[in-house]
């Protein structure tokens, strides 16, 4: 769904007063925290899309590490899981995918530490596959993206540009090598990115970065804070070998709505290059974490990061105040 159209749809969810409901839907965060006791909170979130590639255990595993993504983006510990499918078991009765596929999801969930309690199939013309996650977080510990600071640096745990891998290997135009360093990225837990800003001290704001791309999840990260987000282009982490795929013919459908949601709220500085920044707008599968870090733990947190051998450990921008008329993003090269 077009993230402009999200607004659209929660007008029709009333907002729940329940004093423990720590995180709802106002922010558009990743998850919903709901406050057991004082020393205890669930995080429950939800999250299922189509085949992205051609091999059904890989898929399985990028779907799982997508849904339990919104856990790590709460600072919280997913615990349990529940398989959400939509199969076309009519035309393959055999279900050739379906084994492989919650094999996929089984194998990140036993890596994450979250058990599989049961789940949910539905008859589908198009295959469907996700998680529903429950997690845990103490309320004191939970992390939203509406609570970046003036002066915070932002550092980004994965490279970009998966939509473009994803969009080109439907194609047949990928080679194989620039999709299995994809899949790679796409499987990989965000679990050592939470465990990297803990260690370094903690964050003041976090999100994950997924199908509203580096741009859209910025701009909610920064209009939820109140605050002014400026990116450096040259700073992004990319997947090696994209570049030659960020073209026209490989934009996706939600790059094209996350270039419009984000644009009234933009200011694009001079003498950028327009490859790069297509990356800003890349809607992304199982992306990385988005911190937004005090600047005396940023140094600390990228050490970290790089000692649990993440994916990626860059400081792409900082936060600064926002005056009213001015927009919440700011590109320079």
């Amino acid at each position: 769904m077009p993230p402009g159209s999200i607004s659209q749809v929660l007008r029709f969810v009333p907002p729940s007063n329940d004093p423990n409901l720590l995180v709802g839907t106002r922010t558009h965060d990743d998850a919903g925290v709901y406050k057991l006791r004082d020393d205890l909170a669930l995080v429950q979130t939800v999250d299922f899309f189509p085949p992205v590639v051609d091999d059904p255990f890989i898929y399985g595993q990028i779907a799982a590490a997508n849904a339990l993504s919104d856990v790590y983006a709460m600072n919280g510990e997913p615990k349990t899981a529940m398989n959400l499918v939509g199969y076309p078991d009519d035309t393959d009765p055999a279900l050739t995918w379906l084994g492989p596929i919650l094999a996929g999801g089984a194998d990140r969930c036993a890596l994450a530490g979250a058990a599989i309690v049961g789940g949910h199939t539905v008859r589908d013309r198009e295959i469907k596959f996700g998680l529903s996650v429950t997690g845990i977080v103490h309320p004191d510990e939970v992390l939203t993206n509406a609570t970046a600071r003036p002066g915070d640096l932002l550092v980004l745990t994965k490279p970009l540009g998966t939509g473009f891998v994803t969009t080109a290997h439907r194609a047949r135009k990928c080679p194989d090598a620039l999709l299995a360093e994809a899949c790679s990225s796409m499987i990989e837990l965000n679990q050592s990115g939470r465990d990297a800003l803990r260690a370094a001290g903690g964050a003041h704001a976090l999100t994950d970065v997924t199908g509203f791309g580096l741009a859209g999840h910025l701009l909610e990260m920064a209009e939820g804070s109140g605050m002014q987000a400026t990116i450096r282009l040259s700073a992004l982490p990319v997947i090696h070998g994209v570049e030659p795929f960020i073209q026209k013919r490989f934009f996706t459908r939600a790059s094209k709505t996350n270039r419009e949601y984000v644009e009234p709220h933009l200011q694009l500085g001079s003498g950028l290059d327009s490859r790069r920044l297509e990356l800003f707008f890349d809607a992304q599968t199982s992306g990385g974490l988005l911190i937004s870090v005090a600047p005396d733990h940023a140094t600390k947190l990228v050490s970290q990061l790089q000692s649990r051998k993440a994916l990626a450990a860059a400081i792409i921008g900082e936060i600064g105040p926002w005056e009213q008329g001015k927009p919440h993003l700011v590109v320079r090269s």
